[in-house]
């Protein structure tokens, strides 16, 4: 009988421990689900470490996603009786982590440095690992005798260790969609700021037709039109019959440095506009006004600047290395390219512009367009170039629709080249200018 009841206290013995080592398990997984603060959860893993195999205490080193030590995530269990101790992992430095080769090598560093600290302490290590990566190392250490560890020892261990994993994993997540949502805010306000910079419709210029679109390649573009009146406080026909100022330009870069830069920019040529000097003029002001805030964000403008007085059809323009203008003349039935000498934006402080003049004619189409479209790589990897951007203006200039049909009839044929459900690598623009036929020069006074 006395073996009987021996045996019996042995079963409820270890039934007594595994429900306890049930409940310590189930706790630990509430705490995972429930937690919002990773280091409250975290504070809880030594001590369950440590209960779960009947440990003198437990420690938990965790690591940042880059490697480094994350020393506000150091816990262990007893507190007091491991402050000494973790102040010692606190102080191994980052370089002497990174100067070791490779996940294992930084784990037996730190096994190299806990058994050092703990001499004649039993001890055992685990990594904390998620998605294949090593986010820490878990410790738990006995007395000076009177400790073994055994192979369920080790599975509840490393079970600790691995829902740390997930836990530390949630939160590198968490704060990744976090970080997505702002950005997100921020290029949405940006886009929404962007569209209402960029002209909503085209004005109404004597004589010709205009057709305007952008289509940034992120919600935030570095590319700019603009059509200016060069005396804005004129109104109605008088208004119309102006002078206007027709702008391109492409910020180096996407997104919203390259949005940012090319609203500054927008303010300050249209500043330089109210002068009434030439285009070259025009440009070279411009040009050292922005000097100091563009060589600081390392990035330069393209810029075609262009005047155009409906009176008399005259074209001045002045070009700081933007693509060329396409210019489709009916009574050659031909495109040149309307192009002057000058640098980027932003190169250099005392860069000179040449200004050159065209009269247009009736029927005359005028294309302006960003390196985007050219730039746009097809199906096969070839790019669109310029060579396919003059035959599509050609084609769509001899069927004899208006602007904002050759508008649609080249973004159509980009689509087509680029292919279906594929974005543009850069932003693409297309300004497209035409005049109309049945206006006649006025006559020339005596």
């Amino acid at each position: 009988m006395s073996a009987v009841a021996s045996l019996r206290q042995l079963v409820d013995s270890l039934s007594r421990e595994q429900r306890r080592n049930q409940d310590l398990l189930a706790s630990l997984g509430f705490a995972l689900r429930s937690f919002t603060n990773l280091g409250r959860f975290l504070e809880l893993v030594p001590l369950v470490a440590a209960r779960l195999v009947g440990a003198e205490g437990a420690v938990l080193v965790a690591f940042h996603p880059d490697g480094r030590l994350w020393r506000e995530q150091l816990h262990a269990c007893p507190v007091e009786g491991c402050e000494p101790l973790l102040r010692q992992i606190a102080g191994l430095s980052d370089r002497e982590l990174q100067e070791v080769s490779g996940e294992e090598g930084v784990a037996a560093r730190l096994d190299q440095l806990m058994r050092r600290l703990l001499p004649d302490r039993p001890l055992f290590g685990t990594s904390v690992v998620a998605r294949s990566r090593q986010r820490g190392r878990l410790y738990v250490f006995g007395a000076a005798s009177g400790l073994s560890w055994s192979e369920v020892h080790r599975r509840h261990v490393q079970l600790v260790a691995d829902l740390t994993g997930v836990a530390i994993e949630n939160e590198l997540l968490l704060q990744e969609a976090r970080r997505h949502e702002r950005i997100d805010r921020q290029m949405s306000i940006g886009a929404e700021i962007q569209a209402q910079l960029l002209p909503d419709h085209c004005p109404v210029i004597e004589g010709v037709e205009l057709a305007a679109r952008c289509r940034p390649a992120f919600q935030v573009g570095g590319d700019y039109y603009d059509f200016i009146p060069t005396k804005p406080q004129l109104i109605g026909r008088r208004r119309e019959q102006g002078k206007w100022a027709l702008v391109m330009g492409d910020v180096m870069g996407k997104g919203v440095p390259a949005g940012l830069l090319m609203t500054l920019l927008r303010g300050m040529l249209r500043a330089e506009v109210l002068s009434g000097l030439p285009p070259d003029r025009i440009l070279h002001d411009l040009n050292q006004l922005a000097q100091e805030d563009l060589s600081h964000s390392h990035r330069f403008v393209t810029l075609f600047y262009s005047d155009f007085d409906p009176r008399t059809r005259l074209l001045r323009y002045a070009n700081a290395a933007h693509n060329p203008p396409l210019i489709w003349r009916r009574l050659r039935n031909a495109v040149d390219r309307l192009d002057a000498p000058g640098l980027l934006i932003g190169l250099q402080p005392e860069a000179q512009y040449g200004c050159e003049q065209i009269v247009l004619d009736p029927g005359d189409v005028l294309l302006y367009y960003t390196d985007g479209v050219t730039e746009a790589p097809g199906l096969n990897g070839e790019r669109f170039d310029e060579e396919r951007l003059i035959r599509a203006l050609h084609t769509a200039c001899r069927s004899g629709i208006g602007a904002q049909g050759i508008l649609d009839q080249l973004f159509a044929r980009l689509d087509r080249f680029v292919g279906p459900d594929r974005t543009l690598e850069d932003d693409a623009s297309l300004v497209v200018l035409k005049v109309r036929e049945e206006v006649m020069l006025p006559s020339l006074p005596g």
